[in-house]
């Protein structure tokens, strides 16, 4: 039985010596070749092979113009491959490496539109409904972190190609995350917990003070004000919001005045 064994192994041990070498035919390449090889798996979608390319390159060339450039384009491969982490982490280390390259701009707005596609729509009330999640139960670090890179290109580079898209999804994601906090202000008035809705309302208000969905977030104050019965603010926050919104729907709607318009207004 041991002769057996040992003949087995014996046996596997010359077939796997007979098995030849796996050759890398890029081993030879010089960093002009592997650079536009590597571009063209991009830009024909490959971009698992590309991103294998541009490590490659910059392991052996680390330096020049070639491995630069590996370094944003594998950024945006691992974007387009959906993989969110590696794009962002590609994309801040180009960004610490390189602070004054001309492609530096670009890096930043990478960043953002990593972050930004990994939550849109996650706030939005299509998702909401497709994956029955609560969005009170989401975190939206994802569209903070998005609108700080935004911010970050638009401040630093006022002049760049893609500041105007960047303003753009920046307006967005203001009145996403204003969202957000009014929706959670709503959870917790249907729960009567009127304390933490005020507090929500607060936040948005004072965070994203243009955003359109501050006009929910007073009318929830109001709200939230009246139920604990602290008649000056909820005043306050009613003179606020039609100041702010004097042809709100909340406030010109055709419904029974029979009561405040405030608790008329009871959003489910």
């Amino acid at each position: 039985m041991r002769s057996s064994v040992a003949l087995i192994l014996l046996l596997c041990l010359t077939a796997c010596g007979l098995l030849p070498e796996q050759v890398d035919e890029t081993k030879s390449w010089s960093a002009s070749k592997l650079y536009s090889e590597a571009k063209s798996n991009l830009n024909e979608g490959s971009y698992e092979k590309a991103i294998k390319l541009y490590e490659k390159l910059e392991a052996r060339y680390p330096y020049g113009r070639y491995a630069q450039q590996a370094q944003v384009e594998i950024a945006y491969a691992y974007y387009k491959d959906k993989d969110v982490a590696s794009a962002i982490a590609a994309a801040d280390r180009f960004i610490k490496l390189h602070p004054n390259h001309p492609s530096v701009d670009y890096a930043y707005y990478l960043k953002g539109l990593a972050n930004f596609n990994d939550d849109l729509g996650v706030l939005g009330k299509i998702t909401s409904s497709v994956t029955g999640q609560d969005m009170t139960e989401r975190d939206p670090k994802s569209s903070r972190e998005s609108f700080d890179a935004f911010r970050d290109l638009v401040t630093r580079f006022p002049t760049s190609k893609y500041t105007p898209d960047s303003i753009e999804r920046m307006n967005y994601l203001v009145n996403a995350l204003a969202s957000h906090e009014v929706h959670v202000a709503r959870y917790y008035m249907k729960r009567g917990a009127y304390v933490a809705a005020a507090n929500r309302c607060q936040y948005a208000l004072t965070t994203y003070p243009r955003a359109p969905a501050n006009e929910e977030g007073l009318l929830l104050l109001v709200q939230a004000y009246d139920k604990l019965g602290m008649t000056d603010l909820r005043n306050d926050a009613e003179r606020v919001m039609k100041t702010n919104f004097p042809d709100s729907k909340y406030l010109t709607g055709k419904v029974d005045r029979s009561a405040p318009w405030w608790q008329i207004w009871n959003l489910n």
